[in-house]
């Protein structure tokens, strides 16, 4: 195994997952097809990154369990504290109002997408 492909999140509005992604986490969306026509998938990419991608899987049979969608994805962010308030001006659900701390210094903090997601915020010291 060489790398992170991509993470796949079980999504149930294509749309609005599509620019909670784009327009609050700031990826680019790469493409979106559907494979059937029960299942539909959209990839993002942050720009120059295009090796990792999240990818959404939309139109599924409404199974979701609580953490099942996927248990977290984490973003590389500079100023933590920063990125806390853009996303509760944007309406974000946040699950940790304040970073934490943890391994020798890095900053983490938790918040929903619009699936329930939990996605995560990580600086590094």
């Amino acid at each position: 195994m060489k790398k992170l492909e991509h993470i796949g999140v079980m999504v149930k509005d294509m749309d609005e997952s599509i620019r909670f992604y784009t327009e609050v986490i700031g990826m680019n969306l790469d493409r979106r097809v559907a494979l059937n026509e029960t299942l539909e998938l959209a990839f993002l990419t942050f720009p120059g990154q295009e090796s990792v991608e999240v990818e959404l899987v939309g139109r599924y049979d409404d199974k979701l369990t609580e953490h099942g969608i996927v248990n977290h994805i984490a973003f590389t962010v500079e100023d933590i504290e920063a990125e806390i308030a853009r996303l509760k001006a944007a309406g974000v659900t946040m699950i940790d109002e304040e970073p934490r701390t943890i391994l020798h210094g890095i900053k983490i903090a938790f918040f929903y997408g619009p699936n329930g997601e939990r996605l995560e915020l990580f600086q590094h010291p």
